[in-house]
């Protein structure tokens, strides 16, 4: 019989469940939407359950459509919407609070407090990373601090934090794993990338027990069995990485200086920068890539806060379109933007420039600027964004870019792919297989068990869809970007 490796991909809008067989094909895809919330201005919240229910329900779907079960399962791979925090009482199971999001800012201005107390530098160094309510330490501080009686329950030994890998885990397992991997550990601002351990001094400083935080695994191995009633029989958990760090092992990015770019709700850029980590000097996050058979490859990572969800404002908040297919139709119906600029920063800016309080901002309008323009614009503002990230990737690394692979739904946009080859100077390749972020967990998984062997027998299963080669115009492009600089100084609240 036919084995197939399950590959769990826990969203930060949607939950999916894909099944791949030997060959990196996608035979059977099941998604399901799930509930955001917004309690207050720059708060964004899931619910805990529904991100459980919801992903239970495309893995039976999902099963169901080949007429699987637990037996017919090699391993199961996990991919998730990374820094989201969830915060559960180890007696109930039940969460305290909501997940806070990774999006969600409630804590800048704590965070702005932390800088004052001058820990910036210190923990850059351990974590790679640059103090921002994005990531996960100040999230679990506020739940602490803010739901009743919860610092006490902490301190008895009685909660457990986890990002989203680490609540499926729980739930597939019924509690008998609290695990986490090392690139969703290292997205927390409480896990030291170099000793890899959690660090004393950061769990003192941010007044968070020991008890609270999970195991942390590698990326590929058997971590345990599933004890859910969804399958049949127990099936192994074989892989787990942080959504980008799975879509750069699922675009083979495998050699030090290869860049992937993701085009989800965010844009996220991550280059392999090899098995020592490269500390930033131009603003971006030194942050785990992999870990597979002991050996750790580390990335640099620039974040873009908002890059497809812009799309979805235009739909749901400016209503100029009616679903985010209509986008590249509309923009493509005027030659350029007509001296438009669109600096997306509607829950601040991240990489390179990480202005929690800057705000998006249109520059350029005119008396003749039409939705077409405005449509346009905000497509070429998330490649813009990437080119950003990119030129401080380079600084950093002292590596000319040779191409950039790319991913996400808006990668489908061959408007926005060609710009984004234009403005880059350099080649932009998309994959045949779109499925990336969940290939990149399917892979890990299937190793983990001998599905596959190597790296080396999965990389022929790479293939191009599409290249876009750049323009040789320099001059409009040099013009388009100077232009672009200034909107960006426009929107900005701290100088940069």
């Amino acid at each position: 019989m036919e084995k197939y490796i399950l590959a769990v991909d826990q969203g930060t809008s949607s939950s999916r469940a894909i099944i791949f067989n030997k060959a990196g094909e996608s035979c059977a895809v099941a998604q399901k939407e799930f509930t955001q919330y917004f309690p207050k201005s720059g708060w964004v919240e899931h619910n805990p359950h529904e991100i459980w229910s919801s992903e239970a329900s495309v893995i039976s779907e999902a099963m169901a459509k080949m007429g699987l079960n637990g037996s017919d399962i090699a391993a199961i791979g996990i991919t998730n919407q990374r820094e989201t925090t969830i915060v559960w009482d180890v007696e109930t199971e039940e969460p305290i609070y909501n997940a806070i999001v990774w999006q969600d800012r409630r804590t800048a201005e704590y965070c702005d407090e932390l800088k004052a107390q001058g820990v910036t530098e210190m923990i850059h160094e351990k974590t790679g990373l640059i103090i921002d309510a994005y990531f996960s330490a100040t999230k679990i501080k506020w739940i602490l601090d803010n739901v009743s009686g919860a610092r006490a329950r902490a301190q008895q030994g009685k909660l457990r934090f986890g990002t989203v890998d680490s609540w499926l885990v729980w739930r597939l397992t019924k509690g008998a794993l609290h695990i986490t991997d090392v690139t969703n550990a290292s997205r927390t601002m409480l896990f030291n990338i170099h000793t890899l351990q959690w660090d004393e001094e950061l769990l003192k400083l941010f007044d968070i027990p020991l008890s609270m935080m999970p195991e942390v695994k590698s990326c590929s191995e058997v971590y345990g069995y599933t004890q859910s009633a969804i399958f049949s029989e127990p099936v192994a958990i074989g892989g787990i990485a942080g959504d980008q760090q799975a879509a750069l092992f699922g675009q083979l990015c495998t050699e030090p200086g290869s860049v992937k770019n993701t085009y989800g709700t965010g844009c996220f850029l991550l280059m392999n920068s090899g098995e020592k980590p490269i500390m930033s000097k131009n603003n971006l996050l030194t942050t785990i890539a992999l870990k597979i058979n002991n050996k750790v490859t580390y990335a640099l990572e620039g974040s873009i806060f908002v890059g497809g969800s812009v799309v979805q404002w235009l739909r749901d908040g400016l209503g100029i379109i009616k679903s985010s297919g209509e986008i590249e139709a509309l923009a493509a119906t005027v030659p350029d933007t007509g001296g438009v600029y669109f600096v997306p920063a509607l829950t601040g800016m991240g990489a390179p420039y990480w202005d929690q309080y800057a705000r998006g901002s249109i520059t350029g309008i005119s008396r003749g600027t039409t939705a077409a323009h405005i449509a346009r614009a905000a497509l070429e503002g998330i490649a813009f964004q990437t080119l950003d990230i990119v030129q401080a990737m380079q600084r950093d690394a002292e590596l000319p870019l040779a191409e950039l692979k790319v991913d996400g739904g808006a990668s489908r946009n061959n408007l926005m792919m060609q710009f984004q080859a234009d403005i880059l100077n350099t080649k932009v390749i998309r994959p045949r297989n779109p499925e990336t972020t969940a290939l990149g967990a399917t892979y890990l998984a299937g190793l983990a068990v001998g599905f596959w062997k190597s790296v080396e027998e999965i990389r022929d299963q790479w293939q191009i869809d599409s290249m876009f080669m750049p323009t040789d115009d320099r001059q409009r492009v040099e013009a388009q970007v100077k232009k672009w600089r200034e909107a960006i100084q426009r929107t900005l609240t701290i100088e940069n």
